[in-house]
């Protein structure tokens, strides 16, 4: 199945198919040490436009964030998100191009919406993720 390999520090996503093909994509990665989790995980869900809500603690940290936006320009995660086994994280697109190779997330892995769409065709459910 492959797998992605997300590394903060470089923020880049290596996406190694089954048949053994890299292609290397530049990512927004967590803002803080504290959002971000490391070690191994999968895609459990694969979502076409998907909706998205804010997590309790970022609620937490920012109670003017809208409690949800539904697919389109302003949605968060962009055109397409991987669901991670761990509960909040994601790996997706982003409408905000200016976050791309810089530490700005809430905990997810995001790429140019062109970027995740390649990706997302490319990952079936099962495939494995390392953040490190």
């Amino acid at each position: 199945r492959g797998i992605l390999l997300a590394d903060t520090t470089m923020k880049v996503l290596q996406h190694w198919t089954a048949d053994g093909e890299l292609r290397v994509y530049p990512t927004s990665v967590p803002a803080t040490d504290e959002l971000t989790r490391r070690g191994y995980t999968e895609v459990i869900r694969k979502v076409d436009g998907p909706s998205w809500a804010p997590t309790p603690s970022m609620k937490e940290r920012d109670p003017s964030w809208p409690d949800f936006v539904g697919p389109g320009p302003e949605n968060p995660l962009g055109t397409h998100a991987l669901y991670l086994s761990w509960q909040y994280y994601r790996i997706h697109g982003t409408n905000d191009t200016r976050k791309i190779g810089r530490k700005s997330s809430n905990g997810c892995i995001g790429l140019y919406n062109e970027q995740i769409e390649e990706v997302f065709g490319r990952t079936p459910v099962g495939t494995q993720v390392k953040l490190i």
